[in-house]
């Protein structure tokens, strides 16, 4: 029972942490950008459910921290709905309220009450703060590690891979994968993953000269050890440094991990975005997705890997925050990546709502709204069951239960 309370604890501790930390983040946005514009609001909770600690601020805003820590939300004063964009028969009910009770004027403190672009600002601002977290957590950590560079050396070639029909040898340096110049052997791996069934046409540097080769990456079913069991697309190569050359440290002042942070985000956005593309037109089954568990499994996989990699407690402590770090923010991207996409409930439904708004002059109308509301919490539940049904997979459980029939 204490193993299992263990591994329980490893897995789901850091996890919520992490997500606690990263929604508050968001929210915050939401929340700086709102006060910046004078909007009156009534509450600020980390997490959810019965208050443990509150207070009330001099703007009459409520600060609470709530037991269950699953995030955490901002409200607004006047918010009539769940997705808080009401119709013109509710903003006028709203107005003649607000009015009723403090007099006129005192509801252009109010979100549904102020001009367009700053009610586009507030919603924005909650995936933006999600990327700017990123940054400053990735300057940070380049400021501290540095930058790592390792050339995309071909170490070895496995027989029977497209790799290998494509006549890769041991000790080749692919410079450019269709067209585009690459640097390191991660660039390649990133490309190679995301065109499954895609001949790729790759420039490679051979000491009698310049060769083209093509390869089409095919998926395999690999167990990460963080991520599980996944089906992954490869050709068959191994990468790595294999002269001194191959292998470069620098140092990174402020500026310039910004500028890396900020590339690590491209990065991570376009690749996420080509994935999600790919799925549409049913070049990619989505089983690369995460759930909570899964998340839940890589906040816990790290930890472990963090703790194991140096017994020295001050070294792991380091190891530790630094690899927290880079997992925070990569799991910020995401939010803010999932948080901009046009589904009702979200805030890039609201920005749908805002140019819908913005075009016609008035509200989408209160049926539209209530159908988009449904519609988009059944697409969020039925993306939450499928995520969830990848990482049960990616767990192996469904073979553990296949086995008790």
């Amino acid at each position: 029972m204490t193993g299992f309370l263990g591994q329980a604890l490893l897995y789901t501790v850091p996890f919520l942490l992490v997500l606690t930390f990263i929604v508050t983040i968001h929210e915050l946005g939401h929340f700086l950008v709102a006060r910046a514009f004078g909007v009156k609001i009534d509450r600020f909770s980390v997490g959810f459910g019965k208050t443990i600690f509150g207070r009330t601020d001099r703007h009459g805003t409520e600060w609470r921290m709530a037991w269950l820590p699953l995030g955490g939300y901002v409200k607004f004063s006047g918010d009539l709905d769940a997705s808080s964009v009401p119709d013109q028969a509710g903003l006028d009910e709203l107005r003649q309220r607000v009015i009723a009770e403090n007099g006129p004027g005192a509801e252009r403190d109010y979100f549904h009450f102020k001009p367009i672009w700053q009610r586009a600002l507030i919603v924005a601002a909650g995936p933006a703060a999600n990327f700017v977290l990123a940054m400053v957590l990735f300057t940070v950590l380049f400021s501290v590690i540095g930058e790592r560079i390792v050339a995309p050396r071909v170490a070895t070639v496995s027989e029977g891979t497209p790799a290998a029909a494509a006549g890769f040898r041991p000790g080749d340096l692919i410079v450019a994968v269709n067209g585009r110049p690459v640097e390191e052997g991660a660039e390649v791996t990133r490309l190679v993953m995301m065109s499954a069934g895609d001949p790729l046409t790759f420039n490679v540097q051979r000491a009698d000269g310049p060769v083209t080769l093509t390869a089409t990456p095919v998926r395999r079913l690999e167990n990460d050890e963080l991520a599980g069991r996944v089906r992954i697309a490869r050709i068959g190569l191994g990468l790595g440094a294999l002269v001194s050359a191959d292998y470069r440290f620098r140092r990174l002042n402020p500026v310039e991990a910004a500028g890396k942070g900020v590339e690590m985000i491209g990065a991570t956005v376009g690749t996420t975005a080509t994935y999600i593309g790919r799925i549409f037109v049913g070049k990619e089954s989505g089983d690369l997705l995460n759930g909570p568990i899964g998340i839940a499994k890589a906040a816990g996989g790290v930890t472990r890997l963090a703790v194991e990699a140096n017994p020295d407690p001050g070294l792991m402590a380091a190891n530790l925050a630094l690899t927290f770090l880079s997992f925070a923010a990569l799991v910020s991207i995401g939010i803010g990546i999932v948080n901009l996409l046009p589904i009702p409930v979200l805030d890039g439904g609201h920005l749908l709502f805002y140019g819908y708004e913005a075009v016609a002059r008035r509200p989408v109308p209160a049926h539209v709204q209530e159908v988009g509301y449904r519609v988009g919490l059944a697409l969020l539940a039925g993306l939450m069951l499928f995520a969830t049904w990848n990482d049960l997979q990616k767990l192996s459980l469904f073979k553990f239960l296949g086995g008790l029939a």
